[in-house]
């Protein structure tokens, strides 16, 4: 039996973009984990193709308590948000989560990485 850590995550989940602007805009985002590619790194997907790559660990810290790492922040926000502040050389985009949203795709890249047969 194929173990299922075999599998890709695969998630889907509303962000808000966050800005000056008087409404944020809702973006799609694609959350993914891919225990080949590596077992310790999500990948966000935005839309135009813009994806960005960092440690499964720092999303997990930022949902209890303000982190950064290099370009990328993570800090709950209230009791049911999550914010995640991308940094590049044109600017910072700040897209903010429902914080259940990004758990349930913590569980699933953990499901990913453990047997489905525990025999």
């Amino acid at each position: 039996m194929a173990a299922a850590h075999d599998r890709e995550v695969d998630d889907h989940a509303k962000g808000r973009i966050i800005s000056d602007a008087p409404l944020s805009r809702p973006v799609p985002v694609s959350l993914r984990y891919d225990p080949g590619f590596s077992p310790a790194t999500v990948r966000f997907g935005f839309p135009g193709a813009v994806e960005w790559s960092f440690p499964r660990a720092l999303l997990e810290t930022g949902l209890r308590a303000p982190t950064r790492r290099g370009d990328i922040g993570v800090w709950p926000c209230g009791r049911v948000q999550t914010v995640v502040e991308l940094h590049t050389d044109d600017g910072v985009t700040v897209v903010q989560f429902d914080t259940d949203a990004l758990l349930r795709f913590l569980r699933h890249t953990y499901a990913a990485g453990t047997s489905l047969s525990t025999r």
